[in-house]
């Protein structure tokens, strides 16, 4: 009999589930990780929220186990790359409390509004001091969300209600998917520049750590109020201090933390911060909605092979996973190289198929580039739901697999069109197992993906692969393979070049600045 282990606090309902299925659950919340890595050797499957930690270590004695289940959204808790080592699948249920957070963001923005914690004590403490709460109408005012996905949109929507003008900043938020929500689609400076209220919903990445910065607050109006409801981390919190003790900022509401449980932070005994534990998913609906999805994905994968909102696994049979296993790596650096250049929003995706792949189940392959696609700036995207991310932000996704054999003898083609260009990628397989990029912009070109790379789009012209080279070597960044590719001599020319360490911004801009350079990209696979 499979057995599954519920390491931490969550409804009775899990339990019930396991057991209906026949599945043999023991119910151990609170495990240290001294105990958890003394007992989990004998599980097949964990079921955990927030608090169980799912380090390498843990999963070095998860010597049985075959999948983790997250009962919530993010999985900060769990190494998933370490996981996906050790062929563990980590599953999540995505959906399950995006009515909760968004309605604990829109508590927040009222108890901002009107001082209510604050007026609380003072009133219990048997003050009278109605002179002293002098809120501010949610009437009129202008909120801007950052982030307009699912918990964004219903955050949306809720202001909306309230009558706020609701202004929104995401890069994948295309103008039609826009109007459907009744939101203006602005860029984040104009966000900064006419909100009232801020609203994060954002997962944090590394192009949204720090996106509340005292830079980002300087250029906002007197006077904002910001809630954060999404993640630790994608506000400065010092910054955030100083703003509010000189008045820069009225008040801000958290509901996370860079560094959690938050026992002691830089922002606590401010009077015009609103602090809440965590508590974005905390309602008793929410928790019996993720217990119930948890426990029912766990069962039919330990069961019958079914796999839902799997993050390190496409769906596939196990007859399929052999021939697509290539493929999927090659589908997977496709849509993550054109994501990491995607900056505006997009309008839709063709992805072509010729030679050998076609002959194959494309379908999963597809869900891998757009997972690729829209990983950079999405934490909840996988392969099963990327399709599903993709339609519910209106883009228009198109497969085309064509009969005709081109010059590779299998070839796999994304083009992204957005508000302001289409780019397109090519990569094909060398040997059935290597994948390489062939062609990047109609530009033609050999390169192998590494997990730190270079991406430079320049005038050629002589003397530019010498100053970079210069410039990598000054700063002490090694080189490990350099390729390029122009579309006619004295034309537009690109190099990809693998390094062995991170670019860091300030080398970045170093390159941009060098004379022909018209991008220079720092990219992680």
């Amino acid at each position: 009999m499979v057995k599954v282990l519920i390491s931490d606090k969550m409804s009775p309902k899990a339990a019930e589930i396991f057991r209906g299925r026949g599945v043999d659950v023991d119910e151990k919340p609170g495990l240290s990780k001294d105990e958890l890595i003394a007992i989990i050797g004998g599980y097949d499957g964990l079921a955990v929220r927030s608090a169980t930690k799912v380090t390498p270590d843990v999963l070095e004695a998860a010597t049985n186990l075959k999948v983790i289940g997250r009962a919530g959204i993010g999985v900060d808790n769990i190494d998933v790359a370490a996981a996906t080592n050790k062929g563990v699948v980590v599953m999540n249920t995505p959906f399950g409390n995006s009515i909760t957070t968004a309605e604990h963001a829109i508590a927040m923005l009222l108890a901002l509004a009107r001082q209510i914690p604050e007026a609380n004590a003072s009133t219990q403490a048997g003050k009278w001091e109605k002179s002293r709460f002098m809120g501010v109408e949610l009437f009129g005012k202008t909120l801007g969300i950052i982030g307009c996905g699912n918990i964004g949109s219903i955050v949306a929507e809720r202001a909306q209600g309230l009558a706020m003008k609701v202004i929104a900043y995401d890069p994948f938020l295309t103008q039609e998917r826009a109007q459907e929500l009744g939101v203006e689609k602005v860029e984040l400076d104009g966000l900064f520049a006419r909100a009232d209220f801020i609203s994060l919903h954002t997962p944090l990445t590394d192009a949204t750590r720090g996106i509340i910065s005292a830079e980002a607050i300087a250029a906002m109006k007197d006077g904002i109020r910001i809630i954060n409801c999404a993640r630790g981390g994608l506000v400065d919190e010092t910054a955030l201090k100083a703003a509010l003790e000189s008045g820069r900022v009225a008040g801000a509401a958290l509901d996370v933390f860079t560094e959690e449980p938050a026992k002691d932070n830089a922002l606590f005994g401010l009077p015009n911060v609103v602090a809440t534990p965590h508590l974005g998913a905390s309602t008793s609906e929410a928790q019996v909605n993720v217990a119930i999805q948890v426990a029912e994905q766990l069962s039919d994968f330990l069961l019958t092979g079914g796999i839902t909102n799997a993050l390190n696994m496409p769906s596939l049979s196990a007859e399929e996973a052999p021939k697509l296993r290539p493929y999927m790596k090659l589908a997977q650096e496709i849509g993550q190289f054109a994501g990491q250049l995607t900056e505006t929003g997009i309008r839709r995706v063709i992805i072509e198929y010729e030679g050998a792949v076609a002959e194959l189940n494309t379908r999963p392959l597809s869900a891998v580039v757009l997972e690729g696609l829209l990983s950079p700036l999405m934490d909840t995207v996988n392969m099963v739901n990327a399709p599903i991310v993709a339609k519910e932000r209106a883009i228009e996704v198109s497969e085309v697999v064509h009969d005709r054999v081109g010059d590779y003898h299998t070839l796999i083609k994304l083009t992204v069109e957005t508000e302001q260009r289409s780019r397109s990628v090519s990569g094909t397989l060398f040997a059935n197992q290597s994948p390489r990029l062939v062609c990047v912009m109609d530009v033609q070109i050999e390169a192998e993906l590494s997990e730190n790379m270079l991406f430079v789009t320049n005038d050629d012209k002589p003397g530019f692969i010498g100053n970079l080279g210069t410039l990598l070597g000054n700063a002490g960044v090694n080189i490990a393979t350099f390729s390029l590719g122009r579309s006619e001599a004295r034309g537009a020319a690109l190099a990809l070049v693998s390094v062995d360490e991170p670019v860091n911004p300030a080398l970045l801009a170093k390159v941009a600045s060098l004379p022909h350079v018209r991008q220079a990209k720092a990219l992680r696979f």
